[in-house]
């Protein structure tokens, strides 16, 4: 994410392959690839020319300052140089960049990749996540067919903003009906879901649709399909399984085109094991199951998902962030995800006015108090030198493998426990705080 760019698409870089990887400043953002180094270029003017590199050793990669006027941060702190853990925030100049770890079997992504709206068929399928990026292709295919969808993830991940992409990937020729399913009481299913006839009950005053017709040849959306009380829940599957309505107050059926995208935050597997949830009703609703990972834990996306709410919630392209501000974008842990990220930059560009966002722009959970919520970021090390900041650094990578599991570290470097414990008081490390 470039501070001063903020609209800038992101750029991923593989590092299978390379031994070593330039950054400098150049007049654009470019990536060149020589045998195993490659060289990477930012119109980014407070980086120099030549000014940090990456480096694998010990099959680990470092980060070193190559003497650049502005310096090296990584998650906030000044280095000259040290070894990188999966997560780790490099800043250079006024750009951040991200480094995350794959498991060795992962699939290769591609070596250099920006995400563009014109690959994709809705830009809510845009990704830098490798791991996003095959699972959205495969929902494409899913689009383009009947194959009901259910949506999981947590309050705010993006789920009726997927279902709204996946209606209009379809090509149906209707339209999309959200139903919050939390809303409707065992007296008002029949007559929201299925609609009425003039004088079938007391107000019924003229003819109603109701939901499931009004999304007849489109989309009906059943949001938080999992607050579905249990007797809406048969009247709700013998529709999916007749593909017809019966309207209050009238005697005949009524043929219905419908294809159905749910969407819940409670995980319906286990609902249906406590008989919370109708288990043929599970089945009729998932077709095809995605759910979408918490903001947290698509960190490598968070710039280019901050690009796409500035540009629906402004006008005014020459938008820039201080690079203060764009580092705690980082260090928060979002809990409510994409939905709390757009409020704070709306709120954000309003209180600067045209100005550079900075930390006191952002709301005061983002930015102070013991609730504020940050990832866990590592203790200080801009003072350690040589084997320690090595050995902090292999310490750092190895947490984040083991969440926090003390003693699986202690096998895999070969030393005692104990050793373990008190090398991670000596360099200000907390396991209990990659525990998940």
């Amino acid at each position: 994410m470039e501070s001063d760019r903020p609209l800038a698409m992101p750029t991923r870089l593989s590092l299978r392959g390379f031994d070593h990887v330039w950054f400098g400043r150049g007049d654009e953002r470019e990536v060149y690839t020589d045998g195993r180094q490659a060289k990477v270029r930012v119109d980014d003017a407070w980086m120099s020319e030549q000014h940090a590199r990456l480096m694998v050793v010990g099959g680990q990669w470092l980060i070193e300052d190559l003497g650049s006027r502005n310096g090296v941060a990584v998650d906030g702190e000044t280095v000259d140089r040290v070894a990188l853990a999966d997560g780790a925030v490099i800043e250079l100049g006024r750009t951040l960049f991200l480094y995350r770890e794959q498991r060795p079997d992962d699939e290769a992504p591609d070596v250099v990749f920006t995400p563009n709206a014109d690959d994709v068929s809705s830009p809510a399928l845009l990704t830098a996540s490798p791991e996003l990026t095959r699972t959205f292709r495969h929902l494409a295919r899913i689009a383009d067919s009947d194959v009901a969808v259910m949506l999981g993830g947590e309050s705010g991940t993006g789920k009726e903003v997927m279902a709204q992409a996946i209606h209009a990937m379809s090509g149906r020729r209707g339209r999309l009906v959200p139903v919050n399913c939390g809303g409707l009481t065992e007296t008002l299913v029949q007559s929201e879901l299925f609609g009425y006839r003039k004088g079938a009950f007391s107000g019924a005053d003229q003819d109603r649709p109701g939901m499931v017709r009004a999304a007849d040849e489109g989309t009906l959306f059943l949001d938080e399909i999992g607050d579905l009380l249990a007797s809406s829940q048969a009247v709700l599957l013998r529709v999916l399984q007749e593909k017809e309505v019966q309207p209050l107050g009238q005697t005949d059926s009524i043929s219905v085109d419908v294809r159905v995208i749910s969407a819940t935050h409670r995980r319906l597997a286990d609902m249906v094991e406590r008989d919370d949830f109708r288990a043929d009703l599970y089945a009729r609703l998932g077709g095809y199951e995605l759910t979408l990972p918490p903001l947290r834990k698509r960190r490598e996306d968070l710039g280019l998902l901050v690009g796409q709410l500035l540009r629906r919630l402004s006008p005014d392209p020459t938008l820039r962030f201080q690079p203060e501000a764009a580092r705690q974008l980082f260090s928060f842990d979002w809990p409510l995800n994409i939905r709390q990220l757009e409020k704070a930059l709306a709120r954000a560009i309003v209180l600067a006015r045209g100005e550079p966002i900075d930390l006191e722009h952002l709301p005061d959970d983002l930015t102070q108090g013991p609730d504020s919520r940050r990832v866990p970021l590592p203790a200080p090390s801009a003072s350690l030198r040589g084997e320690d900041r090595e050995r902090r650094g292999e310490l750092q990578q190895l947490l984040v493998r083991h969440a926090g599991n003390v003693s699986a570290i202690a096998r895999e470097m070969g030393k005692d426990r104990k050793q373990i414990r008190r090398w991670l008081d000596r360099y200000g490390l907390d396991a209990a705080a990659h525990r998940d």
